[in-house]
């Protein structure tokens, strides 16, 4: 029947590398996925995240024009410094 004695065991050990090479390989390709979804995801977030700070970005380019604005600085050195324009003997010309 069997031409030697060890031939089933050297194809049970062979089936079994087989198989153990298969799951490895199956665990492989899954955590492969696995981290490829999850760089996604990352990705994702970092993309909104960006869109997030482009918009505070120009909110506070508007809000630092509306800062400088020369009424503004005009009507803060009346109102809070009670500072008025020189009149014109006041101003003294540098050569």
């Amino acid at each position: 029947m069997n031409d030697y004695p060890g031939k089933d065991r050297r194809k049970l050990w062979f089936r079994g590398i087989v198989l153990a090479i298969l799951i490895i390989e199956m665990f492989l390709y899954t955590w492969c996925r696995v981290q490829y979804l999850q760089f996604g995801y990352d990705i994702r977030s970092l993309e909104k995240r960006i869109d997030h700070l482009v918009s505070l970005k120009n909110e506070l380019q508007i809000e630092q024009a509306r800062l400088r604005s020369p009424e503004r600085i005009i009507q803060i050195a009346r109102k809070q410094l009670h500072l008025e324009m020189p009149s014109p003997y006041q101003i003294i010309e540098m050569p």
